[in-house]
């Protein structure tokens, strides 16, 4: 083996290596206290507005008659949602206090909810799904530009035949 990675080039042998000894790779982030929590959530809060004003900015100008504008608005619509339930988990997790959340194995979470506040479990497990929101607004986003792309490269088409 030592001959095959000796062979590479030293960008193939990284890459290699990765593929061969990865290392673990967590999908969460941790913020670093409480203060790191309200950052980020002014992060999630200052999304929402920045995508409300765009939604507001192609509505206004009356952009989204053209579909490539239309899916970006979808997409801005879908960021909002995103961001309103990434909020909400993250103030469930890390400001309320409330449940107590034990991973079991690695596809499994118990959730615990004090007596009487059994919806908040629900509500959280439904928000964690928060995937069902993101990838729509990265696929409207996709095909809002990808229109706008091959709307712009065929109106260049037809102004210089």
């Amino acid at each position: 083996m030592k001959y095959v990675i000796g062979r590479m080039p030293p960008v193939g042998a990284i890459f290699f290596l990765q593929f061969t000894m990865p290392l673990p790779v967590l999908a969460t982030q941790g913020h670093g206290g409480i203060e790191g929590v309200y950052a980020h959530q002014m992060a999630h809060l200052f999304f929402i507005i920045s995508m409300g004003v765009l939604i507001y900015w192609l509505r206004d100008r009356k952009l989204v008659a053209i579909s490539g504008w239309r899916f970006i608005q979808y997409s801005g619509l879908f960021f909002i949602l995103w961001n309103v339930d990434a909020y909400t988990v993250h103030y469930i997790e890390e400001q309320l206090d409330l449940l107590k959340i034990a991973r079991q194995g690695p596809w499994l979470l118990e959730v615990r909810a004090p007596e009487g506040f059994g919806w908040l479990s629900r509500l959280y497990y439904v928000a964690k799904l928060d995937h069902l929101l993101s990838v729509p607004a990265l696929v409207f986003m996709y095909l809002g530009l990808k229109r706008l792309l091959h709307e712009d490269s065929t109106a260049a088409g037809k102004v210089h035949p």
